[in-house]
């Protein structure tokens, strides 16, 4: 497989293939990332296109980024704080609707993560996170990325990665727990008792 530089050095020179083979291998990942950052799919999608944009720009430029990866992720990562901080995304109401889960209470953090990774109340859950801790997570348990490759992206100390992440687990394994005991309060309020046998003996 043609590594990303050599892809980026065949895309500065021109060639078409070398763009189209680079947006199909970085695309999908790209818009599954910023889909789980802004909860919305439309917006991810404007987000990878401009990301795409800044690229090719640079590239005119003959600046090519050191590590592809981490670049593209880096920028869309900004792109998405930058909507955070405008007034459109504070202007729009960013509640979703809420499915029924049920959540093992000796579960992990993790192992939740794992099993409800496609429910909507897990990308709500992120919401009780600051940005950084969001940006972490979603790289990290979404993206499958190593600690390290987290830290050139985000361009933040190892360590405060690392720590980061331990407070981001902690917070939402008590959100998630607090969503599992209402859950549970709920369902015992919807079960009532069945009829009581009759005896027929005498």
């Amino acid at each position: 497989m043609i590594s990303d530089e050599r892809l980026l050095e065949q895309m500065a020179e021109g060639d078409q293939a070398a763009f189209e083979a680079f947006v199909h291998r970085y695309h999908v990942p790209i818009h599954q990332y910023t889909e789980r950052l802004l909860k919305d799919s439309k917006k991810a999608e404007d987000v990878v296109q401009e990301t795409f944009i800044r690229l090719l720009k640079q590239l005119k430029t003959k600046q090519i980024p050191t590590y592809p990866k981490a670049w593209l992720y880096r920028v869309a990562s900004n792109i998405c704080k930058d909507y955070w901080r405008s007034a459109q995304y504070r202007s729009e109401d960013t509640a979703k609707e809420e499915l029924p889960v049920t959540v093992d209470q000796q579960a992990s953090v993790v192992e939740i993560y794992e099993r409800q990774e496609t429910r909507k109340e897990m990308l709500t859950s992120l919401k009780s996170l600051s940005e950084s801790q969001q940006q972490i997570v979603t790289l990290r348990f979404y993206q499958d990325m190593k600690l390290k490759e987290i830290a050139d992206i985000l361009d933040l100390p190892l360590g405060t990665v690392k720590s980061n992440l331990f407070h981001a687990l902690k917070k939402l394994k008590g959100v998630l727990s607090k969503e599992a005991e209402k859950e549970a309060e709920k369902n015992e309020g919807t079960t009532q008792p069945g009829p009581r046998a009759v005896s027929t003996r005498r």
